[in-house]
């Protein structure tokens, strides 16, 4: 297997499109697990398996990544459904396809900067395009569903970023705290699949405390304010539901930051089979 640079690896056609079936495959059965967990909306689903294109975006590309996720997601929805789904083909494909391709770019020279920036631009930008696609172009556009042709502008574009909002706080715990794990056991565990830059960083270096702290307290204490300008302000359209989701989303975010920062987060030391292996 060749090897390009310290920074990129590169894989084989292969070993790629193993990848990317693996990827579909894991992920269709991770999305489809919580399926049946909705959003305060009453559509879009709670998915904390959007861990699974997150990693093969760090350990095999954006390609692969990118097509694992629009192919898995799209069985998912359609498993759920029972018939191919209009709603996954215009807008979870296609925000799921753009996300993790552009999670795969930011990582290639990977650093844990890299990935948390990679992790809050991806979760931002791909679940906006999902909720304002579904919003939009299914539910209005292709359906007529007559509760949104109902809607002013402005409730549509609010709830669609209400739906961006929601899964962007309850994806990107999962992405911060368990992604970093499953790179190390790889790392670990099948060394000639990785570059040696995310050897070096993801088994001889302790992730950064202060960034990956601010990441979830940053958005912690947004949602925080959210809520209470939604409790505050005459801002119709906004269920007690999506309020309390504010509120409880803010607090556990902020209090994962809390507990990162303080040294309580076992992910964020070094690894124990690295800290033998060196003797330390």
């Amino acid at each position: 297997m060749e090897q390009l640079s310290n920074n990129k690896k590169l894989h084989p056609l292969s070993l790629q499109t193993v990848a990317m079936s693996m990827c579909a495959v894991l992920y269709a059965v991770g999305s489809y697990a919580t399926a049946y967990i909705p959003s305060p909306w009453g559509f879009g689903q709670f998915r904390p398996a959007v861990v699974i294109p997150a990693f093969f975006a760090t350990i095999f590309g954006p390609t692969p990544a990118a097509f694992g996720a629009a192919i898995g997601t799209l069985i998912a929805d359609s498993a759920k459904h029972g018939y191919v789904y209009p709603g996954s083909l215009l807008a979870a494909v296609p925000g799921n396809f753009i996300g993790f391709y552009l999670f795969g770019y930011i990582v290639k020279k990977f650093t844990w900067g890299r990935f948390v920036l990679a992790a809050n631009v991806t979760l931002t930008i791909a679940n906006a395009i999902v909720a304002f696609l579904y919003v939009f172009l299914f539910k209005l556009l292709y359906l007529g569903d007559l509760k949104y042709v109902s809607m002013t502008p402005d409730l549509l574009v609010l709830s669609s970023t209400g739906l961006t909002i929601w899964w962007f706080v309850t994806m990107l715990p999962f992405v911060l705290l368990f992604t970093p794990l499953l790179i190390r056991a790889t790392s670990a565990a099948f060394p000639s699949i990785v570059s040696e830059t995310l050897k070096t960083h993801s088994l001889r270096q302790e992730l950064p405390k202060i960034t990956f702290s601010l990441a979830m307290l940053v958005p912690g204490l947004i949602m925080i304010a959210v809520g209470l300008a939604t409790t505050y302000v005459n801002l119709a359209g906004i269920p007690l539901g999506a309020q309390i989701m504010f509120y409880s989303s803010g607090i556990a975010l902020s209090s994962l930051g809390v507990l990162i920062y303080t040294g309580h987060s076992f992910f964020i030391k070094k690894p124990l089979f690295e800290k033998t292996k060196n003797g330390n």
